[in-house]
């Protein structure tokens, strides 16, 4: 990834001139990012995207063309301050693959005001996407019970966001991407066979030739391969999969109509051929409702496309990124339905013994007192006010110290084991399609200065 430094808007460089002029540029300052409330009928959001804000903010660089496009934009004095821009401070965050709710604080950011708010429209364009797709596709993943879901909406999005789509999807627990480029740079796995125009293209003037385009598929692919029936009479489809392929084809896919009754038809007619062992993936404008009514079909694998890289109802997680402390000292935003909470804060999260979580909890002002280390010593958890019998861990891990990423930062593997996990933990009803609350509720505790 090259060229971030423009991906911004311009109220947030003439911030940075003005706060030059006005000897503000420096002040010590504290920025989050949360989402005031869950899209609409969500019972829980997922962080994806992080790694990605790492990479862009290691080339957020207003070089000699950034420069050069800005001026008239800005005066001299905030072209020579970006031109010697380098983020110098620190940001903790959620890990990718954590679950977040209405107040989580999914990122914080500490440093000059100036180096601080020049990266709100960057961080926000990354995090607000990809975990908007993530949202989705776990959504899809628990709809789907165990089975596979092939991501395939490359061609229903921007081209680089299809990208990041994909990445989010893998982090969210999809098998597959048919996208090459999110194989490339992330090593997503990738899948794919034919679409309808490969059948379509044996025909001649005597007519379509369905069989052939088979066989040249198999010939070319093996019989491994998942022949796309439904481009003439899905019935005469499968027939001709199955005398090209024999009984050892690896599947068919079924691409329109009733899928579920469809699938059905097919499943039998597959046993009667004795392809006894040939899957059936479905596809087709699949949404996590959908994915969801076709679980008691014999299917085996969804592909979902066009619902998956536009959120499936919710293209944004509604992520905002707000100033909440200026040299120590709290500051809020009070408009209304917009209010945010002051000062810098610390999240923990209660769960049960069994791992059910319970609530999240965001400590402002003194923090957490060394007092406050559970008595049974586990490592990264805390007794605290309220929880009883109940243990609260650190959601915010280090990702960049003194403007550089730190080493450790989990990987997108990391990511997509530490989101299944914690989907497991949901309560059962925070997994559910229907509309409600939150999965758990937010609490919000403040300690005095030590």
């Amino acid at each position: 990834m090259t060229g971030t430094a423009l991906l911004t808007d311009q109220y947030e460089l003439t911030m940075i001139s003005a706060a030059i002029k006005a000897e503000r540029a420096d002040r010590q300052c504290v920025f989050e990012v949360f989402a005031r409330r869950l899209p609409d009928g969500r019972r829980y959001g997922v962080v994806a995207g992080t790694g990605r804000v790492l990479e862009a903010l290691e080339e957020f660089r207003f070089s000699g063309d950034e420069i050069s496009a800005l001026r008239g934009i800005v005066d001299e004095p905030t072209l020579d301050w970006l031109a010697d821009y380098r983020f110098s401070g620190d940001i903790d965050g959620y890990r990718e693959g954590e679950l977040y709710f209405p107040g989580s604080p999914i990122m914080t950011v500490r440093g000059g005001f100036a180096e601080g708010v020049v990266l709100e429209t960057v961080i926000l364009s990354i995090l607000n996407h990809d975990s908007a797709i993530a949202s989705a596709a776990a959504r899809m993943v628990s709809a789907a019970a165990g089975r596979p879901i092939i991501e395939m909406g490359s061609r229903r999005t921007h081209e680089r966001a299809a990208v990041a789509s994909a990445r989010a999807a893998y982090l969210a627990g999809l098998t597959a991407t048919s996208n090459l480029e999110a194989a490339r740079t992330y090593g997503v796995p990738s899948a794919g066979t034919a679409a309808h125009a490969f059948t379509l293209s044996f025909a001649t003037a005597d007519g379509s030739d369905e069989k052939a385009a088979f066989a040249a598929q198999i010939d070319a692919l093996g019989t491994g391969t998942t022949l796309l029936v439904d481009t003439y009479d899905i019935r005469q489809g499968v027939e001709n999969a199955i005398a090209v392929a024999g009984p050892e084809l690896g599947g068919v896919r079924i691409d329109s109509g009733d899928l579920g009754v469809l699938a059905r038809q097919v499943r039998a007619q597959l046993d009667g051929l004795g392809a006894t062992s040939t899957q059936i993936v479905v596809s087709g404008d699949l949404d996590e409702y959908a994915i969801a009514s076709l679980r008691a079909e014999p299917v085996d694998t969804y592909g979902v496309g066009t619902a998956l890289v536009t959120g499936s109802g919710a293209p944004t997680a509604g992520m905002v990124y707000k100033l909440v402390e200026v040299d120590g000292v709290p500051v809020a935003k009070r408009s209304s339905r917009k209010e945010s909470h002051g000062g810098a804060k610390r999240a923990l999260r209660a769960a049960r013994d069994t791992g059910t979580i319970v609530e999240e909890i965001v400590v402002t002002g003194g923090g957490i007192a060394d007092g406050d280390v559970a008595d049974e010593g586990v490592a990264g958890y805390w007794a605290v006010d309220g929880l009883g019998s109940l243990k609260a861990r650190d959601l915010q891990i280090p990702l960049v110290r003194g403007g550089r990423a730190v080493d450790d930062v989990p990987t997108l593997a990391d990511a997509r084991e530490h989101l299944a996990r914690g989907l497991v933990s949901l309560p059962w009803e925070g997994l559910g399609l229907s509309h409600g609350d939150p999965a758990v509720g937010t609490r919000y505790i403040t300690r005095p200065e030590k």
